[in-house]
């Protein structure tokens, strides 16, 4: 437990002139690096803080979300805000399957289906994977989680040409970079890295709030001389990083 009421967190030693924000998040900070509090150790909601230490609810938010954008604790919407495991890392060059990427954390690695379904091509689609307006084209919307925090939203348009049974695989079972990697070899990539603040519909899926920002990578493959698809990857910038070694 936190100090039992604000009386007690103003008396810190060593933080009696620093704000009451403040203070929370130092206490909070001791309990995780002693151990106390290990990684995935569920906080104390804003509720809770606000009962136990008798400080307002601007204080107690403010707290939370600044160690959240610190990277020390995890908010996932719906369930509370627990202690952070180290950042992930993407990487930022090269296309990896992120199934591999969690295994290789030692996480276990689940895939929410959101949409699969097949689409006409309006212009801009068409333009992007290279095939007339008005063609069809395979539609899927999947969030990965690593160790049910979902790390990212995949938003994948693919060319039905190459990958004709795309809509028909397990996708709870092998991840869509994994099923086309094996059936067309990418030849070639071409990728845009951008910070964004997600819609509305992305923070329900992913858990997070309006205000998170995220890092987002679109991405074109092409196997030989046709694209293969085209994605937008969104990660919560609270959990994720991407990283690149020359």
């Amino acid at each position: 437990m936190l100090n039992e009421d604000a009386g007690l967190l103003a008396k810190d030693a060593g933080e009696r002139g620093a704000p009451i924000y403040e203070r929370m998040k130092t206490q909070i900070r001791a309990k995780i690096e002693t151990g106390e509090w290990p990684v995935n150790h569920r906080i104390p909601s804003e509720n809770e803080l606000v009962d136990m230490l008798g400080v307002s609810r601007m204080t107690a938010n403010r707290a939370l979300r600044e160690l959240a954008n610190e990277g020390v604790i995890t908010r996932v919407q719906g369930k509370g805000s627990f202690v952070a495991p180290k950042k992930r890392s993407a990487p930022a060059l090269g296309v990896r399957n992120i199934a591999d990427e969690i295994l290789e954390r030692g996480s276990v690695h689940r895939i929410e289906l959101i949409l699969a379904q097949s689409e006409t091509c309006g212009h801009e689609l068409a333009a992007a994977l290279e095939l007339d307006v008005g063609a069809q084209s395979f539609h899927s919307v999947i969030v990965h989680n690593e160790d049910d925090v979902p790390i990212q939203l995949e938003d994948r348009f693919v060319n039905p040409a190459i990958a004709p049974d795309y809509l028909e695989q397990d996708f709870s079972h092998t991840t869509p970079n994994a099923f086309l990697t094996s059936i067309a070899p990418i030849a070639k990539t071409e990728q845009f890295i951008e910070a964004v603040l997600p819609q509305p519909w992305e923070c329900k899926v992913l858990a997070i709030a309006r205000s998170e920002p995220c890092i987002l990578i679109r991405r074109r493959t092409w196997s030989q001389d046709r694209v293969v698809t085209t994605v937008r990857l969104l990660y919560p910038g609270s959990r994720y990083r991407l990283q690149s070694n020359f």
